[in-house]
This record gives C-alpha cells, sequence and structure tokens, in this order.
C-alpha cells in the first residue's frame, strides 16, 4: 500500500505542476501533507515536516548565501570578460549561442556546485536568448543536463555518496568511469547542436558583421548614446529603425518560412510558455532599477519588442574594475576551500558573501542595496528548499522511499542476476529523480550491490553504474539548485520538466551503454 501511494504522490506531483495546475511550492507542502493523512500518519506531520527541514537547513542557507555571493560577483564585474568571450563565440547564432551554453555549464561545473553552475551560465546567457527570442526552455534544458553529467565528479556528491555507502574508494569509481562519462557529454553537445539548429530554423540564420566587444545593454540611454539596429530579411529588403542603448550592430536574417520566428515548434515553448516576465533580465543579472532605464521604445501593438530585456551593463555603478583581481582570488579561493572541505559549504559562503559585501561596498546603504537586490532571487530558492523539505520529509518519515525501492529491487528476475550493473544503471535513472541523492545512495544502492555480490557483480561495477542517472537527477524537484536555474531564467518548472526529462534520460543512457561497451561496468 505504501508503494503505491509513494508512486501516485509523486505522479500526482509531477502531473500537477506540468499541467501548471499548482505552483511548486504549494504543490510540494500540500500534497504530500494530503498523503501523509491517506497513509494514517497525519498525527506525526509535523514531525516529518521538521525533521525534512532540518535536513535541507544547511542546503538552504548554502544557497542563500551563494546567490548573494556570486550575485555580488556579478554586479562588480567579474564574469563580465567570460560573458564577453562567450559573446564573441556565439555572435547572433542561436546555434552557437546553444553550444556556447552547454560549454560554459560544463566548464563552470568543475567546481562541483550546481547552484553555482546555474547562476553563473543564467547571468551570461540569459541577455543572448532574450535579445534574439530563443526559447529559454533549451537554455535551462542544456544547462540542467551538462551539469548533470559533470556532477558526477568526485567532489560533486554522488560518487562520494557511492563510495562512502559501498566503502570503495571514489577515484576507483569515477577515473574508470571517465570515457564513460566524456561519452555522456558529447551527447550534450551534440544534443545542443541539434536544438541550435532547430532554433536557428525556427528564427532564421543570425549573424553580426560586427563582433560586439561589450554586452548588449538597456541602459544607454543614461549615457546619451543611441545605436542604429538595421534588419534585413531574405527577399523583403531592409528596413531600420533606432533603440537607445543598443550597440549599432547589422544583423542579416534568413527565414525559412518567410519571416523570422514565424514557424512554431511544439517541442520548444516559445517565450510565453517559459513563463518570462518582464523583469527576468533583472532577475538574471544581478542589476537594479537603478542600473538603466528600460527601452521605452515599442513594437507594433504597443508591446516591448524586448519584454523587458535588460543585459549586463558594462557602465553600471556596482562594478569595481581596481578589484577586480581581489574578487578574482576570492573566487578561487573559496572554491578551492570548497574541493578540499576546509570547512562545510554553508560556512564558507557564509563567510565568502560577507568578505565580498564588506570589500566592495564598504558603505552600509551601499550593502544594503546590494542584497535588496537579490532577495527576490533568495527567497524564491529558498523557500522552494523549505517547500521540498515538507515532500522528502513525508516520503521518508512515512516508509514510502523504503517501500518504493524494496519494491523494486524485488521485481528484478533471478535471471538477471548477472546483469546487476545494467539493471542498477537503469534503475538510477528513475530513483535518483523521484528521490533524494542520500535515499538512493544510502538506502538503495547497498542493497543492489548486495544482490550483485550473490551472483558475482563487483561492488565496483555497481557503484560505477549508480552514477549514470545523475543526467537527469539535476532536473529533478528534489533538487535545490534546478531552482535557482528555472528561477532565475524565468522559465516554469513544469516546462523545463516537460522538455528536459526526455534529453536527460537519453544522455544517462548513453553514459550507461558506454559504460558497458567499455567493460567499466
Amino acid at each position: 500500500m505504501l508503494t503505491i501511494l509513494g508512486f501516485v504522490m509523486i505522479a500526482t506531483f509531477l502531473v500537477l505542476i506540468m499541467m501548471k495546475k499548482m505552483s511548486p511550492i504549494a504543490a510540494l507542502v500540500l500534497i504530500p501533507a494530503l498523503f501523509c493523512v491517506f497513509v494514517g500518519k497525519a498525527a506525526h506531520l509535523g514531525d516529518y515536516v521538521l525533521e525534512g527541514v532540518g535536513n535541507l537547513a544547511p542546503t538552504a542557507a548554502m544557497l542563500m548565501f551563494a546567490i548573494v555571493y556570486f550575485g555580488v560577483m556579478i554586479d562588480v564585474g567579474l564574469f563580465d570578460p567570460i560573458v564577453r568571450g562567450i559573446l564573441r563565440f556565439c555572435k547572433a547564432d542561436p546555434m552557437r549561442i546553444v553550444v556556447g551554453t552547454a560549454v560554459l555549464a560544463a566548464i563552470v561545473s568543475l567546481d562541483g556546485d550546481g547552484s553555482t553552475t546555474f547562476m553563473i551560465t543564467v547571468s551570461a546567457m540569459y541577455p543572448l536568448y532574450k535579445r534574439l527570442k530563443m526559447s529559454l526552455v533549451v537554455m535551462t534544458g542544456v544547462a540542467a543536463t551538462a551539469n548533470g553529467v559533470m556532477n558526477t565528479l568526485p567532489w560533486g556528491g554522488p560518487t562520494a555518496r557511492a563510495a562512502t555507502a559501498l566503502k570503495v574508494d571514489a577515484g576507483d569509481i569515477f577515473v574508470p568511469m571517465i570515457p564513460a562519462l566524456a561519452c555522456g557529454l558529447v551527447a550534450v553537445f551534440v544534443l545542443a547542436y541539434a536544438l541550435g539548429l532547430r532554433e536557428r530554423k525556427r528564427l532564421g540564420v543570425l549573424s553580426l558583421d560586427e563582433v560586439l566587444t561589450e554586452t548588449e545593454t538597456e541602459a544607454g540611454a543614461a549615457t546619451g548614446t543611441a545605436g542604429e539596429t538595421v534588419l534585413v530579411q531574405a527577399g523583403a529588403g531592409a528596413g531600420s529603425g533606432t533603440r537607445a542603448g543598443v550597440p549599432r550592430a547589422d544583423l542579416t536574417k534568413t527565414s525559412p518560412s518567410g519571416g523570422a520566428g514565424s514557424g512554431t515548434d511544439a517541442d520548444i515553448p516559445g517565450e510565453g510558455a517559459s513563463g518570462v516576465t518582464a523583469s527576468g533580465g533583472a532577475a538574471a543579472s544581478g542589476e537594479t532599477a537603478s542600473s538603466g532605464a528600460a527601452a521605452s521604445d515599442a513594437a507594433p501593438g504597443g508591446e516591448s519588442d524586448d519584454d523587458g530585456f535588460q543585459g549586463l551593463d558594462p557602465h553600471r555603478p556596482t562594478l569595481r574594475p581596481r578589484l577586480y583581481w581581489f574578487n578574482a582570488g576570492l573566487t578561487v579561493l573559496l572554491l578551492t576551500a570548497m574541493i578540499m572541505e576546509w570547512l562545510p559549504i554553508p560556512v564558507l559562503f557564509l563567510l565568502g558573501a560577507a568578505l565580498a559585501l564588506t570589500v566592495n561596498f564598504p558603505h552600509m546603504p551601499d550593502q544594503k542595496a546590494r542584497i535588496a537586490a537579490h532577495a527576490e532571487n533568495v527567497l524564491n530558492v529558498t523557500g522552494m528548499v523549505f517547500a521540498a523539505a515538507v515532500f522528502t520529509g513525508v516520503l521518508t518519515g512515512t516508509g514510502m522511499v523504503d517501500s518504493m525501492a524494496d519494491w523494486l529491487v524485488g521485481t528484478i528476475p533471478d535471471g538477471m542476476g548477472g546483469q546487476m550493473g545494467l539493471v542498477t544503471g537503469l534503475l538510477s535513472i528513475p530513483l535518483t529523480y523521484f528521490m533524494s541523492n542520500d535515499g538512493f545512495y544510502f538506502g538503495v544502492l547497498p542493497v543492489l550491490a548486495e544482490a550483485g555480490q550473490a551472483h558475482g557483480v563487483s561492488t565496483l561495477e555497481i557503484a560505477r553504474a549508480s552514477i549514470a542517472g545523475q543526467a537527469l537527477h539535476m532536473s529533478s524537484p528534489l533538487v535545490p539548485a534546478v531552482y535557482v536555474l528555472v528561477g532565475m531564467a524565468k522559465v516554469e518548472f513544469g516546462d523545463h520538466t516537460r522538455f528536459t526529462v526526455k534529453w536527460a534520460v537519453l544522455t544517462s543512457l548513453v553514459v550507461l551503454g558506454a559504460g558497458i561497451l567499455f567493460g567499466i561496468i
């Protein structure tokens, strides 16, 4: 009975948020509370919730101070060179932009923290997606999948958990899996290339005659500049217009169906489906309203052509060029301390945020302004984390997780005993999505390893197979970092889930298949 209720509760949650019948926070709180009553343990709901909140409180604290820290680093210009480098590569080609998203997410993922990866990736790429009216779920889907593959690094979490649970060395798990994980990363880049081509086909082929050396900005009105944008549509002549604050760029646009963006793709939601709001640019870039005035030029029909686009203003008052190397050194020191585990991650980000604010903004009003600028992201993400604590608390406290795990392990036929590596890899895909990594690696994996040993499959093979499903795990509603991603990108979680799951599952299968093909699993 608990098994059925567990699966029904998870299915109900996913259906309601994907159909947008409930917000993720409301669904994470109300649905498990209702099922707790169905199980007959309503009297223990408070205990389950408090236990879940207690378990996730360090994560919430880490996310809160990480958002403040990296928000300040974005404000002071630490990542502007990265943004300019990505822009030079991407130009205005949708295919290059999507591939650039995958490359940037993979590189930043080397620090082992998903929240950091998503904050930097969205801040760098969001302006390009908005300017070219590309689908934002493509950005979130590619970034989450790339980060999922890289999440298998020994300091990323899953590999360390598998090593701890099975009492083996993390290096013995990760190093042999490198070829398989490399195949998974290649699969992400191929996926990004294919999605980019599809975006290019939907929007038209764009190319910049002059590579922009600065990020596009809506703050040009404050500096007294005015740029000219020239759009040329194949076979349709040229048109021109002026736009305050947009650097001059000559664009050539070739639409395969007679107009930019006239084609539709049922698999890639447009701006409306992505849940984009007019304040999206400001949230993603860490800007405040005082950074620059929004463009007032309106498209036919009275709507803003850029839907509130706001990039990283190269003239924003929060820039601290003289402190660039201090901020870079502080960030490297912080990431090194995370990898070396000198202190708990929440403590590191707390100290880092306090130091970054004090050095870059020594005056109290400026510090308050920076905290206020990022308060929306902090509240959205931490609120989602504590709501998820209700879900995980009920799922664990009522015994649903244990019951579902035992049922799944019990359904494995005896004839599959010799293929426990394959079985473990296949099970890791849905199980690490429907439950936390802790629940899977410390609750389910030891049972699978014991079953594998009984059939002559080594513990190391089981451990390696267990990390194959991480590409999907990073889009799980139980992963706090994914709320940073969708929150900063202003994408509905249901849209992200509906778009990403199939590609993430495919990537996980590539990792698993490569592991079996190379004899690693």
